[in-house]
C-alpha cells in the first residue's frame, strides 16, 4: 500500500472515529451543561492538569470563549483552577470532586454503549482491537506524557 492510499484510509478512519464518538456520547445525561462544556470536561478528564490554552487549541476555540466556558464550569464547582508556583500567569485546570463524579457517571454510560458495540467480538477480536489501538497511539497519535 502506498502512502497516499494509507492517508485516504486514515481520513476515512478518523471520520468514522468522529461518528462513533458522537453516537457513544450523544444524549449522555449530564446535569445542566452544554455539549461544548461536556467536551471540555472530557478533555480535562483524560489530560489533566491542563492549561486554558491547551483546551482552547484542542477544542478549536478562542481563548476568551474558552475562559468564559471555564468560568461557567468553575461556577458549577466542576473544575478547579490554580496558578503555577513559578509563573503566576500560568493557570492549570483539573476536575473538582464533583466534576470527577459527574464524568465517572458519564463514562459509565459511554462504556455501557461501547460494550454493546463490541458485544459480538471474540476474545481474539478484542486482543486485535487492543493491539491496533496501541499501534495507533504509538505511531500516529503519539500520546504526550
Amino acid at each position: 500500500m502506498d502512502k497516499s492510499s494509507l492517508f485516504h484510509q486514515f481520513v476515512t478512519f478518523t471520520a468514522n472515529v468522529h461518528q462513533v464518538t458522537h453516537e457513544l456520547t450523544q444524549n449522555v445525561t449530564v446535569a445542566n451543561i452544554t455539549p461544548l462544556q461536556y467536551k471540555i470536561l472530557e478533555y480535562i478528564k483524560v489530560s489533566q492538569p491542563v492549561t486554558p490554552t491547551e483546551i482552547s487549541e484542542c477544542q478549536h476555540m478562542s481563548l476568551p470563549n474558552t475562559s468564559r466556558e471555564l468560568r461557567k464550569l468553575q461556577d458549577q464547582n466542576l473544575i478547579e483552577k490554580w496558578n503555577d508556583t513559578e509563573d503566576r500567569r500560568k493557570q492549570y485546570i483539573r476536575l473538582s470532586i464533583e466534576g470527577e463524579k459527574m464524568m465517572e457517571a458519564a463514562f459509565a454510560c459511554i462504556e455501557e454503549r461501547f460494550l454493546q458495540l463490541i458485544q459480538h467480538a471474540t476474545q481474539e477480536d478484542i486482543k486485535d482491537i487492543q493491539h491496533a489501538l496501541s499501534i495507533l497511539e504509538q505511531k500516529v497519535f503519539q500520546q504526550k506524557d
